[in-house]
């Protein structure tokens, strides 16, 4: 009797080596779809339950298998992602996630222009022009005919083209641009910040109701450097404490320690050597997944507090 269950146990267990393959994957599609790192991770999670309960020695390609129940599950979730959104507090931003060194395929301005689409219009322009799927297999996910998704793609395509960098910015430039911008606007320095800035600049701030945050974009040089003026008083007095200079979903940028404990992430979109946007994370519940910043920051406090002494 004992060897049903390690039978079951073992079955199991190739399973689960089997999903985890897939599912760095698995969680890009996820994310890219609804711009949340914990919704991506809960979705990844449901189709690990409905891979466990699949009859899996029929699945032919079990990486085109999960991708199709990920983005179905997605598109259910969109629906009311939809709702909540209209009701957020403040602009909204998807979750900053901070990239490896490989280049990013989906900027996150590109993520924001894909929030004006339909759930359809996402998912066929991501798999097709980011996952390089063709159209009889995005015709199988999304249940409608090869050309009805081939229109998808090509309505998405032409909605976002102004979102997507013609060229992208050196990742070196771009992150010695974010460590300047960093000194500049926490010191105060205008001259310096606004020799950074395009005239066109736009700043977009997500506090999602819980810290404090522009409740609309600041537009323009003149605005933008208003704004960093009068938070240059408030950073004399609590300073805000750069931990690394990062990549942010594809863009340069930089994670901060505030004076109320929190993270900050601040990405910038460059363009010509000029900031052209900026993208400021303040909602609390968009950080948790970078704790291990803030374990970075209270090392090093722990390490200037043992220099001081």
């Amino acid at each position: 009797m004992t060897g049903v269950p390690e039978a079951e146990a073992g079955e199991a267990g190739r399973a689960a080596a089997a999903f985890q393959a897939h599912r760095p994957m698995l969680l890009r599609v996820a994310y890219r779809m609804l711009g949340s790192v914990a919704d991506a991770e809960d979705i990844v999670q449901e189709c690990f339950i409905r891979w466990l309960n699949t009859e899996r020695g029929a699945v032919q390609v079990p990486e085109a298998f999960l991708r199709r129940i990920v983005t179905r599950l997605c598109l259910d979730q969109l629906k009311s992602a939809r709702h909540r959104r209209e009701t957020y507090v403040g602009p909204w931003l998807p979750d900053p996630v901070i990239e490896p060194d490989e280049p990013e395929d989906v900027t996150l301005p590109l993520m924001l222009a894909l929030e004006r689409l339909s759930p359809l219009e996402r998912a066929a322009f991501l798999l097709h022009d980011v996952f390089g799927q063709d159209y009889d297999t995005i015709a199988e996910t999304l249940e409608r005919d090869a050309a009805a998704c081939r229109q998808l793609a090509a309505r998405a395509r032409a909605h976002v083209r102004e979102a997507r960098p013609r060229f992208a910015v050196d990742r070196r430039k771009g992150l010695a641009i974010a460590e300047e911008f960093f000194a500049a606007s926490r010191s105060g320095d205008l001259a310096a910040l606004g020799a950074l800035l395009a005239s066109d600049v736009t700043l977009h701030s997500d506090g999602g109701g819980k810290r404090s945050a522009a409740v609309v974009p600041v537009i323009g040089r003149p605005h933008v450097l208003r704004l960093h003026k009068a938070l240059a008083v408030i950073f004399a007095k609590h300073p805000s404490r750069l931990v690394e200079t990062v990549v942010i979903n594809g863009l340069p940028g930089f994670v901060t320690s505030e004076a109320d404990g929190e993270l900050q992430t601040t990405a910038l979109d460059i363009e010509d050597g000029r900031i052209a946007a900026i993208y400021v994370m303040r909602n609390p519940d968009k950080l948790r997944h970078l704790d291990p910043y803030r374990v970075l920051a209270a090392g090093r406090d722990e390490e200037n507090d043992r220099l001081m002494h």
